[in-house]
């Protein structure tokens, strides 16, 4: 099979498309035969070496795919061989076949594109996963994003409404503010022509919100706390300004807030299952039928992964970015 290969610069250039051996399916795994895969922000962080893959998972990158079962690993019944899946995975999506747990995967109608299914199941695992299970957003309640135009961005507007909270969002342009107004945001701020700390206080009457989603980091992070009401949540999913910075930890205290981090691929198969399994029950259906969406800005062939990794450092994307496998 062909498949991605990076040098140990971990340079842009040094991904190319190199021949392989297809991997086999082991208990409760299935085999993809891919057609698309999703590219992810952790993929250029595993490139460049600071996002190594967990143990037994594979060295490719590529963390969620769609395409047809084409074999069985033992033990699986849920699956059938030819049916149209999209999946999370630990690794390997970057290859024209990839093994994945079965209990990971969802099933695709005949009716949606392929692209647009590999652009679901990172995203929306990790917004489900941070916002619902970590996050405990609630109806009625008020959720600030920041990145909102990302594919993280997007759907956590979209399940947030779909929960029945009310989203604003932070944003770089203001073809990107359109973009999350458009996906269900109330309000979209523009942070390089607005102070958002400042826009938000006269947005919500000095309330603030309830939950902050933060992939930003860094500086950020005091202003969150700032924004947030009395017994208000702060999850953190990435750190794009940063891991390090100054931090006063009164205001933490005195409004009995919590601040929470995760990471999708340290958690346990199990943890992964049951993430799938309410996405299941709750939101893939809407998915499936358009009544939820993800917004897919570009496609790139398998052999020209390194252009779409270039297109995701540049920012200039809005949504997902998707690699064309077959």
């Amino acid at each position: 099979m062909k498949q991605i290969a990076c040098g140990p610069e971990g340079t842009i250039e040094s991904m190319h498309l190199v021949d392989a051996e297809s991997p086999e399916p082991r208990a409760g795994e299935i085999l993809v035969e891919v057609a698309c895969a999703g590219v992810n922000r952790p993929d250029l962080f595993q490139r460049s070496g600071r996002y190594p893959p967990p143990p037994g998972a594979s060295p490719i990158l590529g963390l969620e795919v769609a395409g047809r079962v084409v074999a069985l690993g033992e033990g699986v019944t849920e699956w059938c061989v030819g049916d149209r899946i999209a999946a999370l995975a630990p690794g390997g999506g970057y290859a024209e076949y990839c093994v994945v747990p079965a209990a990971h995967a969802l099933a695709v109608p005949d009716a949606v594109r392929m692209a647009d299914a590999a652009a679901l199941p990172e995203v929306w695992f990790t917004v489900w996963a941070n916002l619902i299970d970590i996050g405990h957003l609630e109806k009625g309640e008020r959720l600030l994003v920041h990145g909102g135009s990302s594919g993280i961005g997007l759907a956590a507007i979209q399940l947030a409404r779909h929960v029945g909270a009310e989203v604003i969002a932070t944003v770089g342009s203001a073809e990107k503010a359109t973009f999350c107004r458009n996906f269900g945001a109330t309000f979209a701020i523009d942070y390089r022509q607005e102070d958002f700390l400042e826009r938000i206080r006269e947005i919500t009457s000095g309330e603030g919100v309830d939950v902050v989603l933060d992939m930003v980091g860094g500086s950020y992070l005091q202003k969150n706390v700032s924004l947030l009401r009395r017994d208000g949540r702060l999850v953190l999913i990435a750190f794009l300004e940063g891991s390090r910075t100054e931090f006063d930890f009164l205001p933490l205290m005195m409004k009995r807030l919590t601040v929470s981090g995760s990471t999708m691929r340290s958690r346990t198969l199990a943890e992964k299952a049951a993430i799938r399994d309410a996405l299941r029950e709750n939101v893939w259906p809407s998915l499936m039928d358009g009544r939820l969406k993800s917004h897919v800005c570009a496609t790139f062939p398998l052999a020209q992964a390194g252009e779409a990794h270039r297109l995701m450092e540049s920012s200039h994307h809005i949504g997902k970015i998707v690699l064309q496998v077959r």
